[in-house]
């Protein structure tokens, strides 16, 4: 007789197929509409990509400053085609693989660290067989149906491949944990050494990886070296090279190329000196220069921005703080969850103090910029709200009171999404606002070169 699979492998294949389904139709769908270059800079991007072979000077230097390597190389393959990257399909591709690959991570990332309970699952085969399965379900669901994702991950911005080296990192950072507790740390240093590689992902795509590497780093020595995870120490010592080499790499690099290391973070083209060739006499700073508390208020508007509209952020917000207080204080088991609230820190310094600018359409200057960069919170929502739902669910005393709470939670997110869709992911909007005199020029300029006399 053969053997049926478990109900958590095929809930994984599942996640893994709706998922996908989710990303191809969406891709078509704004392909359909021309909206995967409506940023500039994922123009930017691929052409940073597809100057590395096809430039009057060729070659790896093609890269540049300030922006990180690893996405535009990433996408060299498929621009390699002229059509596909005149179209942007070239430069969606490691977005769209990136999405299927946060969505199965946020899945097995709740899955692993919610406890098993026997107690919660009386109704075998469904949804309501264990409320850790159920956790995992929705928090995958909230992540991959946002509609902002859904459309950052058609295009060439780097944040959907961010994303998917972040939750991976923390993914194998908790297997390794639970690895070495169980008593398996030969299986937890390998873990480790995975996680060490998305780190290393992660900190040559985004500056947002750096901070990341630096805290995993700081948690495995507190663990390792004070407490009781000692046999993690040969894998805390590989992750710790893999997470320093990309910065190191990267300073190298500036250093040989631009005879200054730190080209990228006060070189002509940083965020820093375009805000001072920018800035206007007379006219007061943008929001947050100086200023970690209105720095914070602005990147975790955005933060909300990217989840909902209007009042129900503040629902979300309430689910976000309940899952918080509920790791903290009291299931120690979800405390590494609280590595997906690394983005707060990291905009809130780059914010105040590098030059980056974050506008929000609610706030002045009543513009949108740069807001989406508050999509990578959408880890933490989409997890701590499965846990507030987790919470209540195990002081359910009734098949049907789990059932109720179930319900609300799935149509709690359902709502907001669809007035989300209705107004206009914020985004998507973002994109629009500002590629509005851009699209233009570039028309223009097409236009004109397409008078030229042919090679």
């Amino acid at each position: 007789m053969k053997k049926r699979p478990s109900t958590s492998h095929s809930d994984l294949f599942l996640v893994a197929q709706l998922a996908a389904a989710v990303s191809i139709a969406s891709f078509f769908y704004y392909l359909r509409h021309g909206d995967l270059l409506l940023y500039g800079d994922a123009v930017a991007h691929i052409n940073i990509a597809r100057r590395v072979f096809d430039s009057q000077t060729p070659g790896p230097l093609q890269l540049g400053t300030v922006w990180l390597p690893l996405p535009h190389i990433l996408m060299l393959p498929f621009i390699v085609s002229r059509w596909m990257w005149q179209t942007g399909i070239g430069g969606a591709i490691p977005s769209l693989v990136a999405y299927l690959l946060s969505v199965i991570g946020i899945f097995l990332l709740v899955r692993d660290v919610f406890p098993r309970s026997p107690k919660n699952r009386e109704i075998s085969g469904t949804l309501l067989d264990g409320a850790e399965r159920f956790a995992a379900w929705f928090a995958a669901g909230t992540f991959a149906l946002n509609p902002n994702l859904i459309y950052l991950q058609t295009t060439a911005m780097t944040e959907p491949i961010y994303l998917a080296f972040f939750i991976w990192a923390v993914v194998f950072f908790v297997r390794a944990i639970r690895s070495c507790a169980n008593g398996d740390p030969k299986l937890g240093n390998s873990f480790l050494v995975r996680c060490g590689l998305c780190v290393l992902g992660a900190c040559m795509t985004r500056y947002d990886g750096w901070l990341l590497a630096a805290a995993i780093v700081a948690l495995l020595v507190s663990l390792a070296w004070i407490g009781n995870f000692a046999a993690l120490r040969p894998g805390a010592w590989k992750l710790a090279v893999l997470a320093a080499s990309a910065p190191l790499l990267w300073l190298g690099y500036n250093a040989a190329v631009y005879r200054n290391p730190l080209e990228f973070a006060n070189g002509p083209y940083s965020a820093k000196a375009i805000e001072q060739k920018t800035a206007v006499p007379g006219t007061p700073p943008r929001p947050g220069t100086n200023d970690l508390p209105v720095a914070f208020r602005y990147f975790f508007k955005s933060a909300e921005l990217n989840v909902a509209e209007g009042k129900w952020q503040i629902f979300w917000l309430g689910a976000l703080l309940l899952g918080t207080a509920t790791a903290l204080l009291f299931q120690r088991k979800f405390w590494p969850f609280l590595l997906l609230w690394m983005p707060v820190p990291f905009y809130m310094v780059s914010i105040a103090y590098s030059g980056v600018p974050l506008f929000v359409p609610v706030w002045w200057p009543f513009s949108r910029y740069n807001v989406r960069y508050g999509i990578e919170m959408l880890p933490a929502f989409a997890v701590f709200t499965a846990v507030a739902a987790y919470a209540l669910l195990r002081f359910a005393a009734s098949v049907r009171s789990k059932a109720i709470i179930i319900f609300v939670f799935f149509a709690f997110v359902a709502a907001t999404y669809v007035q989300v869709w209705r107004a206009g992911p914020v985004s998507y909007e973002e994109s629009v606002v500002n590629s509005s005199t851009r699209i233009a020029l570039e028309t223009r300029i097409a236009s004109e070169l397409e008078r030229l006399p042919s090679n």
